[in-house]
């Protein structure tokens, strides 16, 4: 791997400062690391968390470009391909033309809105947790188009066609990454101060 964690962080945080981004970046690394691991592919959770780490590098300080800032900007780190490439898969159809390939870039373009869905929903939680939230609650917040409506409803249900899974099966899977990986999560958003 041609970067360390450290390292990858040191850029994120060059071109992000804005807490809400930062937390985006840290779920979706923790929620990429626990899918790698779940679909048998731990000896690569390292790379699919740095992949989740630095998706959405570009998209504060240029958000009209987003995807394609971020290529150039990791060239410039000296990042390897495949970590670019996947990085940026998740704006195809929107962004770029590069279409997800890998299991590992169709997770990311399928849970990354998602996170942002189930994070929502948490927040409007008693607990402001997912460890108690269910399946069924976040179906309801899933089609309720007004709720989040920023997190693309579309995007997701597209996720899950790529990974051939049902709708259900991925909302399940990336709710259980959150809940396993929510107290880890916490942890590194505290560092932030």
């Amino acid at each position: 791997m041609s970067i360390t964690r450290s390292q990858a962080w040191d850029l994120l945080t060059r071109y992000n400062q804005e807490p809400f981004h930062l937390r985006h970046a840290i779920t979706v690394e923790h929620v990429m690391g626990w899918y790698a691991r779940e679909l048998g592919y731990g000896d690569q959770a390292a790379f699919w968390s740095l992949v989740g780490l630095l998706h959405d590098l570009d998209f504060e300080q240029w958000p009209e470009e987003h995807c394609i800032k971020s290529q150039e900007l990791m060239r410039e780190a000296g990042i390897e391909e495949p970590l670019i490439r996947a990085a940026a898969s998740h704006g195809w159809g929107h962004r770029v033309d590069i279409k997800p390939e890998h299991e590992m870039e169709k997770v990311l373009y399928a849970s990354d809105e998602l996170t942002g869905l189930i994070g929502a929903a948490a927040l409007m939680r008693p607990s402001k947790s997912t460890a108690d939230m269910e399946l069924k609650s976040l179906k309801k917040k899933f089609k309720d188009k007004k709720f989040a409506a920023g997190c693309s409803r579309d995007v997701i249900a597209n996720g899950a066609q790529l990974l051939g899974w049902e709708l259900d099966k991925l909302l399940d899977m990336t709710l259980r990454a959150m809940q396993a990986e929510e107290e880890a999560i916490e942890a590194a958003v505290a560092e932030l101060g």
